[in-house]
């Protein structure tokens, strides 16, 4: 359901504070280390990184809008890529021509693409046929993920992939790095989902009231089943790029990039209880995120800080949000029709 801001209550939306946020942090690294934070080179290479974890996030939008949570996403990134992976290394070598290559990486790209849809198909069934909270059954299913991963490569990661690979995750078109593409073009979907189709209606609707979605004669099962095998789908890609910047397939790669997830969907706006979020608040929290995350770093704050601030962060944010998202409601209600 989308709603026009009247431009007085511009600055009362989430995305506004998220863009100040995103203009305060850019603005404050550049000061602190305006020499390597503003380089060409650091500015690449963190549009290299982020659409790992921006991917994720995306994912993690679309099921939060439902009200609920898919905290397997990790689970089905890394296991797609390692469907992928052991595809890759048992029929095709590092020697093999590049066109011969690509065909057997297109399969495993399809492949690894179906083990996602399966994995959310399983979540989504988890949620809406059985009942189950999905933050446990999503918790549930992807310690299940993770361990067909590991049973599928004994813990070990799986290398010697084809050059061709390194497409994914590794190359540029004209200039603008692949993965950052793939993020651009997923953001893009989503929105579109969200805000130009039946299905994104009926998703937000739920997602502010069940009770109303089901007197309007939603298939609410249906609905959740779609949602689900979305987000599958779009953790699955992500699992492709992170197999193919890191040249292997893990089962326990990406482990910290949950936290994350649920941070910027939160920190995006996206109502943790459903029925509001907006792709551009998700991207100015990855940005927001990937600038302060890429300024620790050359400020040499350990990765225990690090975790330590986000978690702080998630819970303001979440503080935050809850009283803004009420008060942006009750401005819709008083607003003239």
């Amino acid at each position: 359901m989308t709603s026009r801001i009247p431009t007085k209550d511009i600055t009362a939306a989430p995305e506004f504070r998220l863009l100040v946020i995103a203009v305060f942090v850019f603005g404050l690294m550049s000061v602190l280390s305006p020499d390597r934070f503003l380089s060409a080179q650091n500015l690449t290479s963190m549009a290299f990184q982020f659409p790992e974890f921006a991917i994720l996030a995306l994912a993690m939008t679309l099921t939060m809008m439902t009200g609920g949570i898919d905290l397997s996403v990790v689970g089905i990134a890394n296991l797609s890529a390692v469907t992928a992976a052991l595809i890759l290394t048992q029929v095709s070598d590092p020697s093999m021509p590049a066109a011969q290559s690509a065909l057997w990486l297109a399969l495993a790209v399809t492949a690894a693409m179906s083990v996602g849809a399966i994995a959310g198909l399983l979540n989504g069934a988890l949620v809406a046929f059985f009942g189950l909270p999905p933050i446990l059954a999503t918790l549930g299913s992807g310690l299940v993920f993770t361990g067909f991963a590991i049973a599928m490569t004994g813990g070990s990661a799986v290398m010697g992939f084809p050059d061709t690979v390194a497409l994914i995750g590794n190359a540029q078109v004209f200039g603008v790095p692949v993965p950052l593409i793939l993020f651009v073009a997923l953001a893009v979907i989503l929105h579109l989902i969200l805000t130009r189709t039946a299905f994104g209606l009926r998703v937000t609707m739920y997602g502010a009231n069940p009770v109303a979605a089901l007197y309007a004669a939603i298939d609410i099962n249906r609905m959740l089943l779609k949602v689900y095998v979305i987000s599958g789908m779009f953790a699955s890609v992500a699992g492709l790029i992170i197999m193919s910047r890191a040249n292997s397939a893990k089962a326990d790669y990406g482990s910290s990039y949950l936290l994350l997830a649920v941070l910027i969907a939160v920190l995006g706006g996206v109502n943790p209880y459903g029925g509001y979020g907006r792709v551009i608040g998700v991207i100015l929290a990855v940005l927001s995120m990937q600038f302060l995350s890429s300024g620790l770093n050359m400020l040499q704050v350990s990765n225990f800080a690090r975790e330590l601030i986000w978690g702080i962060l998630l819970i303001l944010v979440m503080v935050m949000n809850t009283h803004a998202v009420a008060a942006l409601r009750a401005s819709f209600a008083k607003s003239p029709k």
